[in-house]
């Protein structure tokens, strides 16, 4: 006899998340497009939002935003978060998933010293060390001045995000840019109160938690996204110990961080030796806190493999995912390359199509709006 079917019911059940409730389990990630010309989101931006929530992902995060700080980032194509008219831009986003019964969160970005590799002539880089990898240099580092302009900006985007309908705001703490340069030892040196041990080089990412957390009120949803891995050193480490991402870990929980959503390139790694718990898994143990997980969901190979190469990755099975949620080892799964191409994964899903997927290829993305 063939094996019974996964049921996929722990994926379709509601979440409630402070005053947000969410209707299944499901996430889109936050993905780079790089397709709103001078930063301003247009009607293609709102219909590729509206498409994954009319698919039935219950909550999408966008691609990476710009905060209203003028070292935020590099790149004329990615989304502003401030400005008329890119705001204009995202309150249309925002209603047209309304429109399709999701919920949606912008990630707001500021890429510190990462900005150096594509910026033009003249613009001027922010990072805790001016430090992209230890001892490579290519910036100076950031002023009190300079970080506290920075944790503003936070804030007013936040404020913005509230605004204009969105239901509620992730940070972009992870892969290496701004606020995980503060976190990690290798582009941290400052021997001031932004630097130091681990728990000390959680200050920068604690008072922009704090200020977010001040300017949109107690019940509006808040998300930080973090990593071990960085995009400068795959096998980096923010925490090489459960102990040390307690330590990491707690001060950003008590500044008001909601959920975390746990960066990794394939979901079913374990984090530390001695246990199958995933980054997702030990976040949601040491803090309480509910946590997203993410990594090649649905897909056999991870992303970076499958942009450097024509390969692509396969469909893969779903059982171990299932097992992993209906253990309460995490709350929330984020899909990202999948719901590129399956904009109705969850609903292929649900019906047990998994066959039905296609798999994911980079020349898709040429195709997509």
């Amino acid at each position: 006899m063939a094996p019974m079917p996964v049921s996929t019911h722990a994926l379709f059940e509601p979440f409630r998340l402070r005053n947000l409730l969410l209707p299944n389990r499901l996430v889109m990630a936050p993905m780079t497009r790089a397709k709103s010309p001078g930063g301003v989101p247009g009607a293609n931006v709102a219909a590729y939002y509206r498409r994954r929530a009319e698919g039935g992902t219950g909550l999408l995060i966008t691609e990476g935003t710009w905060i209203p700080h003028p070292t935020a980032g590099s790149m004329p194509d990615v989304p502003r978060f401030h400005g008329e008219d890119a705001l204009a831009g995202w309150r249309e986003v925002a209603r047209a998933v309304h429109a399709a019964h999701g919920r949606i969160f912008p990630q707001l970005w500021h890429t510190g010293i990462a900005a150096s590799r594509n910026a033009p002539a003249g613009f001027v880089t922010a990072s805790p060390s001016g430090l992209w990898l230890p001892g490579e240099k290519r910036g100076e580092p950031m002023s009190r001045e300079e970080i506290a302009a920075v944790v503003a900006a936070y804030g007013v985007a936040a404020r913005s995000a509230k605004e204009l309908g969105f239901d509620g705001v992730e940070l972009h703490g992870a892969h290496g840019y701004l606020i995980d340069q503060f976190l990690w030892d290798g582009t941290n040196q400052r021997t001031d109160e932004y630097g130091g041990d681990l728990a000390a080089r959680t200050r920068f990412a604690v008072e922009v938690i704090r200020e977010v957390r001040r300017q949109v009120g107690p019940e509006f949803p808040l998300a930080l996204r973090f990593s071990q891995w960085k995009m400068q050193d795959y096998a980096a480490k923010l925490a090489r110990t459960a102990q040390e991402l307690d330590t990491l870990l707690q001060p950003l929980a008590a500044a008001g961080v909601d959920i975390f959503h746990c960066s990794t390139r394939r979901f079913w790694e374990p984090e530390f030796p001695g246990s199958r718990l995933n980054l997702a898994g030990w976040t949601k143990k040491l803090t309480g806190k509910p946590t997203i997980t993410v990594g090649s969901v649905t897909l056999n190979e991870e992303f970076t493999t499958t942009f450097r190469t024509d390969e692509g990755a396969a469909i893969t099975g779903i059982d171990e995912l299932i097992e992993r949620l209906e253990r309460g080892e995490f709350d929330l799964v984020a899909v990202g390359r999948s719901l590129i191409v399956n904009p109705d994964w969850p609903l292929l899903v649900r019906r047990g199509a998994i066959d039905a997927l296609k798999p994911f290829q980079r020349d898709v993305l040429k195709e997509l709006v």
